[in-house]
C-alpha cells in the first residue's frame, strides 16, 4: 500500500478520510498546524504519523518540506490560491504519484443546465470560486504535460457533518433558522424557495478521495463532482426537516427586501449567494471512474450534522427534538 500526505488532516474531510486510509492499509502521514484534535475520533488516529505544518506562516518552505515527506500521494485540502498551488506542483513533479487536490462545486457560477457536469461551462462568479477555478486550470494544465505530476480535482458540495454549522434551509448558517422548524415558528424564505443545494455529509466526499488516491492512472487530468445523490429545495430541505418533528414547516415566501430587513447582512448575503448560484451536480463521472456512491442523502447528512449541533448546546430544538433528530441521522444507502 502506499504512504499518503494528508494536508488538513484534522479538518472536515480529514478527519474522515483519515481514518478510512488507515483500515484500507496505506501509511499516513496527517499534516496540520496542529491547533484541534479531529472532529470524530477513531482508533485509527494512533497509526497516523502527526507533521504540524502551518502554510500560510512558512508559504516558502511548506513546499519543501511536504516533497520531504516521502509520500507515494499527497491529498490537499487547503489549498485555495493558484498562489500556493503552484509551489507545491513544482516541489512535487517527479517524485508523487498523485497530487488529489479539493475545489468545490463553486467553480460554477449561476446554473444554466442542470444536472451540471464536470464539462459544462464553469463560469465562476466570486473571489472563492475564481480562485478555485484557476487552480484547476493549473493542476488540469500540469497533467497534460507529458512529464508533469498527475493531479484531480474532487469538487465536493456543500460540506456537511458533526462539528460544525452547516448550510441551513434558507440557505445560510443561521442556526435559528433549525430552532424555528423544529418548534413550528415562521421562517422567511425568499425566491419563493425554489433554489437547490447540493449539500454532502464530510465521510462521503472522503470516501472519493480514498477511491480516487488507490486510481492514479484513472483519476489523472479528471474533475469529480462529490455531492449527494440528488439536491433539494430551499422549500424541500425545510419541509423535510420540519417533518423529523411531526410539523410541517411554517414558510412565508418573502421578498427579498423583506427577508434582509428581518435578518443580518451577513446571513442575507450568504442566502443571495447560495440562490443565485442554484447547484444542481451529475456525479456520473464519480460514480463511473471512482465508484462513488454516497451514502447520506441531504437529509440524512444535515441530520447528522443537526444532532451534534443539538446535543453540543449549539441548537435548541425543544423537547424530544435531538431524539427525532437523531432517528434520521444515520447512512441511508
Amino acid at each position: 500500500m502506499s504512504t499518503i500526505v494528508v494536508i488538513g488532516s484534522t479538518g472536515h474531510i480529514g478527519s474522515f478520510l483519515v481514518p478510512r486510509l488507515v483500515r484500507a492499509g496505506h501509511s499516513v502521514i496527517g499534516v496540520s498546524r496542529g491547533l484541534r484534535a479531529p472532529y470524530v475520533d477513531d482508533p485509527a488516529w494512533r497509526e497516523v504519523r502527526p507533521v504540524s505544518l502551518d502554510r500560510e506562516a512558512d508559504p516558502e518552505g511548506f513546499p519543501a518540506a511536504i516533497a520531504g515527506l516521502g509520500a507515494d500521494v499527497v491529498v490537499d485540502l487547503t489549498c485555495f490560491t493558484p498562489e500556493q498551488a503552484a509551489p507545491l506542483v513544482e516541489a512535487l513533479r517527479g517524485r508523487v504519484e498523485l497530487l488529489a487536490h479539493c475545489g468545490t462545486i463553486w467553480v460554477h457560477g449561476p446554473s444554466t443546465v442542470v444536472p451540471t457536469t464536470e464539462d459544462d461551462p464553469r463560469n465562476p462568479v466570486g473571489d472563492y470560486g475564481t480562485q478555485k477555478a484557476a487552480i484547476e486550470d493549473l493542476l488540469l494544465a500540469e497533467s497534460a504535460r507529458p512529464d508533469g505530476l498527475a493531479t484531480t480535482v474532487l469538487r465536493p458540495g456543500h460540506i456537511t457533518g458533526p462539528g460544525w454549522p452547516m448550510i441551513n434551509p434558507v440557505g445560510n448558517l443561521d442556526l435559528d433558522v433549525w430552532h424555528a422548524l423544529a418548534t413550528g415558528e415562521r421562517v422567511a424564505v425568499p425566491f419563493l424557495g425554489v433554489p437547490t443545494l447540493n449539500h454532502v455529509h464530510a465521510d462521503d466526499v472522503a470516501q472519493a478521495f480514498a477511491a480516487a488516491v488507490e486510481r492514479p492512472t484513472v483519476v489523472r487530468g479528471r474533475v469529480y463532482n462529490i455531492v449527494a445523490a440528488r439536491s433539494m429545495t430551499l422549500r424541500g430541505l425545510a419541509e423535510g426537516v420540519a417533518s423529523w418533528f411531526g410539523r410541517s414547516a411554517v414558510l412565508e415566501d418573502v421578498s427579498l427586501e423583506e427577508f434582509r430587513a428581518g435578518t443580518t447582512v451577513e446571513h442575507a448575503d450568504a442566502t443571495v449567494e447560495h440562490a443565485s448560484r442554484s447547484h444542481t451536480m451529475s456525479i456520473d463521472r464519480a460514480r463511473q471512474d471512482l465508484g462513488y456512491e454516497p451514502r447520506f442523502d441531504s437529509l440524512g447528512a444535515i441530520a447528522d450534522a443537526l444532532a451534534w449541533l443539538a446535543a453540543d448546546g449549539a441548537v435548541d430544538l425543544g423537547d424530544g427534538g435531538l431524539d427525532a433528530v437523531r432517528e434520521h441521522a444515520a447512512p441511508t444507502v
